[in-house]
């Protein structure tokens, strides 16, 4: 959600700073000095709302800030594109600057919060490459809309642009996140196997037997379905649920990892959330003990390979 929203912000946003020298040019009739005024303008709105960030975080929620931020990039542009005042349109810019980097920090923010600190290197490097396509795909859209039609025309679409993408918090909130929530487990203790297994060694297949009454199928299934989701997201693979056609009481969750290396990792990466499911489940668990788990290793049963009939040269006698 904090990526698809500062993709969005990003793509509605840029019309303010790609459209600026023409905002100079045709609606102000300036140069570079009024140019250059109005950028400080931004600036200073910028400068102002990163040193009061804190403040503002302590009292407002990230989804609050976001949609405060778009409402204040879309009266910017508005007024950039109807206002013919140097004045108003540097207030106007102050304000944008502060909805910028409002924006920007808040979501930057989520999106390292609210990873896992595992993957937070591939999050963020696809959370930048997003964005940044977002701004330059909005750098062209806009610039286009401005040829084609009109400067007022792209910079009025660019506000109402900005006030969807505040709308979408229905559909893609930003949520608030628990303290430790993404960190991974730590008091995981590798079981004890009776191979001296090397990092590489595998596939390692994992089973873990449940017992479940009638009444509690449905429940059962349901936080089962949370588990695959889990598992897949820390590294299982073909992930299956399986119940004893002899006995419909016993079921069986399997998954595999392609290595020892791999479930080790897979257990390390879950976290404290992760944790209160896997007790939930235990809950509806019937038996006396503890869910029996099983680990095995693959090994393939397919014919050996035949050596390929030597090549060599062996002189006649």
């Amino acid at each position: 959600a904090a990526i698809a929203r500062g993709t969005l912000f990003g793509l509605a946003g840029i019309a303010i700073l790609a459209l600026l020298p023409l905002v100079v040019r045709d609606q102000l009739r300036g140069g570079p000095l009024v140019y250059g005024t109005l950028m400080a303008g931004f600036g200073t709105g910028a400068v102002v709302a990163g040193v009061s960030n804190s403040v503002f975080r302590r009292s407002l929620s990230q989804e609050r800030l976001m949609t405060l931020a778009c409402v204040a990039c879309a009266a910017c542009s508005l007024s950039l594109a109807l206002t013919s005042s140097i004045a108003v349109a540097a207030i106007a810019l102050a304000l944008g600057g502060a909805g910028w980097v409002t924006a920007w920090s808040g979501v930057g923010v989520s999106v390292q919060l609210a990873s896992p600190r595992w993957v937070v290197g591939r999050t963020i490097s696809i959370y930048y490459a997003l964005i940044d396509g977002g701004i330059a795909a909005g750098s062209w859209v806009w610039g286009t809309v401005a040829e084609n039609h009109s400067l007022t025309l792209a910079l009025e679409g660019s506000a109402g642009a900005l006030l969807l993408v505040a709308a979408a918090g229905v559909l893609f909130p930003l949520r608030e996140r628990r303290e430790a929530e993404p960190d991974p487990l730590e008091e995981f203790d590798a079981p004890a196997v009776a191979f001296h297994l090397k990092p590489r060694s595998g596939p390692i297949v994992v089973k873990v037997e449940y017992l479940i009454n009638e009444e509690n199928i449905e429940a059962f299934l349901d936080l089962m379905r949370q588990r695959r989701h889990v598992h897949s997201r820390v590294g299982a693979r073909h992930w299956t649920l399986q119940r004893n056609l002899q006995e419909p009481i016993e079921w069986t969750e399997t998954f595999r990892t392609p290595t020892w290396t791999d479930y080790l990792r897979l257990n390390h990466r879950l976290t404290e959330e992760d944790k209160e499911l896997d007790e939930t489940i235990l809950l509806l668990h019937k038996g006396k003990h503890a869910p029996q788990i099983t680990l095995s290793i693959e090994r393939p049963t397919s014919a050996p390979r035949k050596p390929e009939p030597s090549t060599a040269f062996f002189p006649r006698h």
